[in-house]
């Protein structure tokens, strides 16, 4: 059952862009489809397309409100209008070592300074402290409830069609994704505050390409177009169109590791928006699915779809290294990079190798 909620402000969207862009061509995943076998086995072909083909996708009929979203939004919005130093409180303590839940501030990459805040916020499963300003404890249930809403209602759906799709048991990746466990999760609100003209006129993109750490990101609509992903099949930037009651949905590097390269993980990138768009701050409200921190990234041979393609080896098998496990590759990553969402240009960072199998890639 909803839990009680404290009164919040509206939130409101800005108006799409009236521009006339090159927007991927991105299927859908229609969850309404998902209480009948029929329906399984056909969204599970869906979803296996996608992730090969462009590697991001829609969700829809998702069993979350849209209520229910504005509040987060709300939530994220209320507190990026707090003052900087009661932000800076939150700051987790070894954040350059990796630490990263709570306060990311701005300005932590080279050339022009980013504009770029994050408030991240761990499982609810008693492994992780859960300090935070009183904007966010008063609403902490209500986040909580939320958290765990988008396991039960889309990533186990998502696993499980995974599961079917790869001829695995259904429940194969919802065992090791379960929420009780530890696992790097965590819920984002995400702040590109505004840039001037001026200073967008000297600036290729926001952020520079990347894939995401773990299994699934879950991005939930808003209507700043600045999101572009780069297609697997001609290596082409689209922009990603924000579609209303949905979520845009990437697969990520865990599982294309556990795959050996079958599932892809997806590069993508934030950009400059559309000039009637550069007028505002850009909030995003995301969630960073990963698999139980123990969980060691080998290739699945219980895939029979995987032996009969032929992917049977990941980078860190086929060039003799040790496979990590989510936790081990989870940290390397985030204490090497300068910042949660990459290198950020920085020439020391590009083509570094992480550890051995393993190497930062730059995707400009």
């Amino acid at each position: 059952m909803p839990v009680p909620v404290p009164q919040l402000g509206s939130f409101d969207y800005v108006p799409e862009t009236k521009e006339n862009l090159d927007w991927a061509d991105l299927v859908t995943v229609d969850l309404g489809l998902y209480n009948t076998p029929e329906g399984k086995k056909q969204l599970a072909q869906t979803l296996i397309n996608a992730i090969r083909n462009e590697g991001f996708f829609y969700v829809k009929n998702f069993n979350i409100s849209q209520e229910r979203v504005n509040r987060q939004f709300s939530i994220g919005k209320q507190f990026y209008d707090l003052p900087l130093e009661e932000k800076e409180k939150y700051i987790p303590e070894g954040l350059d070592q990796g630490k990263f839940n709570g306060y990311v501030p701005a300005g932590r990459r080279t050339g022009l300074r980013d504009k770029t805040e994050i408030y991240n916020i761990p499982k609810f499963n008693g492994y992780f402290p859960h300090e935070h300003p009183e904007l966010i404890q008063q609403n902490l249930p209500e986040i909580e409830e939320f958290a765990r809403a988008l396991h039960t209602e889309v990533l186990d759906p998502l696993f499980v069609l995974l599961a079917i799709a790869l001829e695995l048991p259904e429940d194969y990746f919802t065992k090791i994704h379960q929420y009780s466990e530890k696992s790097e999760d965590h819920l984002r609100y995400m702040k590109y505050t505004k840039y001037s003209l001026e200073e967008n006129k000297t600036l290729d993109n926001w952020g520079y390409g990347h894939t995401d750490l773990g299994s699934f990101t879950l991005l939930f609509r808003q209507p700043v177009a600045a999101l572009q992903i780069r297609s697997h099949v001609n290596n082409e930037w689209k922009w990603v169109k924000p579609q209303d009651a949905t979520l845009t949905v990437n697969a990520c590097d865990a599982l294309q590791l556990l795959t050996a390269g079958y599932v892809k993980s997806t590069i993508h990138r934030v950009t400059v928006p559309p000039l009637d768009q550069q007028h505002v701050d850009r909030l995003g409200l995301l969630y960073f699915s990963r698999p139980h921190n123990d969980v060691p990234l080998a290739t699945i041979k219980e895939s029979p779809v995987l032996q009969r393609e032929g992917f049977v080896k990941n980078d860190f098998e086929t060039s003799g290294n040790s496979v990590p496990t989510m936790e081990g590759l989870f940290f390397e990553v985030v204490e090497y990079l300068p910042s949660p969402t990459g290198y950020h240009g920085d020439t020391k960072y590009r083509n570094a190798v992480i550890l051995p199998g393993f190497a930062e890639r730059p995707y400009v």
